[in-house]
């Protein structure tokens, strides 16, 4: 528990733990338990690292619910490189506990979920309405001659992976790293959305804009390709082909939203999906991240069809399309980062959805673990045996 650790008061509705208000509300610097990934690869390290008090245009937050994405893993696999030591974790939910002098989007005792894209507000491209693009970190960043936000005990200074560090007792962010939502939406729900969710339904909501009556191939049924199935069902596709090698993923994948499903450790996918379709989908979603399934999502979108890469690839992998069908086809493939989101909009309609029964997320909850448990939940995550697990704090 935290040195300052709020005393909350819960309520209990519809199987799930509502946490109200805190009773009292921390102000200052402490210590809280997080988990740290100290090199590459490597697994996280449960530690007790300093937390600073918020700066001008700073938030801080109690977690409630972290959950874990595969962004992390490949990080902590080396497939991608990050400063270190860093504090993991960008799936949270939580109540802000204390705020800046210049912050007024929120205010202590608020419900928030954190996302890991932290607009500026002030580039072109946030002006423009792709604030999920914004690249200018230094205007939420602190400046590098001042404190850190997080430290060990010898005072070295630990990073804050994708600017959150959500595997923590509390993180302190920028205010435009969060959303305000509303407190009947169960935080252990809530903080699936902030990555995971917001990703695949926006990458069929804000990136493609899929037609209802559409065709579509959703590859991979993790927690992204599952909340893409979901997305193409409200947004009202005719058909949607959920592909994976897991059966008991393809078994969750039916129960939100798809119409038929593909294993494809058992067959052919590509060949399956043009016989189901007599000739491709309208639309294919990538939702893994690997040049092979890249390019099976390619070839299982018909002339004039849309294949969109949603999974995070290998940095620097290279996929190979053939050139013609490009032109000759018309078809098109296009890229989509965290679904294309304008979050602070986006989040509270999709927290709408939950709560109107359209976008299920208990159904995706494989497990729900401690903090300490966190390597475990990642291995679980390697092996493929889960959809989504969350940590209760």
């Amino acid at each position: 528990m935290l040195i300052f650790a709020a005393v909350s008061e819960t309520l209990m509705t519809e199987g799930h733990t509502l946490t109200t208000i805190p009773s009292k509300l921390p102000r200052g610097t402490g210590i809280m338990k997080a988990a740290v990934l100290n090199q590459i690869p490597g697994e996280l390290e449960i530690e007790d690292i300093s937390i600073d008090k918020p700066g001008l245009n700073e938030v801080l937050v109690q977690v409630v619910n972290a959950g874990l994405c595969h962004s992390d893993l490949h990080f902590m696999d080396a497939a991608w490189q990050t400063q270190l030591p860093a504090v993991m974790g960008h799936e949270s939910a939580g109540i802000v506990q204390a705020v800046g002098a210049d912050v007024s989007y929120v205010k202590p005792g608020d419900h928030v979920i954190t996302c890991l894209s932290v607009f500026c507000g002030n580039c072109n491209l946030c002006l423009t309405g792709r604030p999920n693009l914004c690249r200018n970190h230094s205007a939420v960043n602190r400046p590098d001659e001042s404190a850190p936000r997080l430290s060990k005990d010898d005072g070295t200074a630990v990073a804050q992976f994708a600017r959150l560090g959500g595997f923590a007792e509390e993180m302190l962010v920028h205010q435009n790293a969060v959303v305000a939502i509303r407190e009947d939406m169960p935080l252990d729900r809530a903080a699936l959305i902030g990555c995971g969710v917001t990703t695949g339904v926006g990458a069929v909501f804000k990136t493609a804009k899929i037609e209802p009556g559409s065709t579509v191939a959703v590859f991979g049924a993790g927690g992204i390709g599952l909340s893409a199935v979901q997305g193409a069902r409200i947004a009202g596709a005719g058909r949607i082909i959920s592909v994976d090698v897991t059966a008991d993923k393809l078994e969750t994948a039916r129960s939100v939203g798809a119409t038929d499903t593909v294993n494809g450790a058992e067959t052919d996918a590509v060949a399956a999906i043009h016989e189901m379709t007599k000739g491709g989908v309208d639309y294919a979603f990538e939702c893994i991240g690997l040049k092979a399934t890249c390019e099976q999502a390619w070839s299982a979108s018909k002339l004039g069809g849309t294949t969109v890469i949603v999974g995070m690839m290998p940095f620097g992998e290279k996929i190979e399309i053939p050139g013609y069908e490009v032109f000759m086809m018309e078809k098109r493939l296009q890229g989509s980062m965290m679904g294309s989101n304008q979050f602070r909009t986006d989040i509270p309609q999709m927290i709408d959805l939950y709560l109107n029964g359209r976008l299920l997320l208990d159904e995706m909850v494989s497990a729900t673990i401690s903090l300490d448990q966190v390597n475990e939940g990642y291995n679980w995550m390697r092996e493929g045996t889960v959809a989504r697990t969350v940590i209760t704090f």
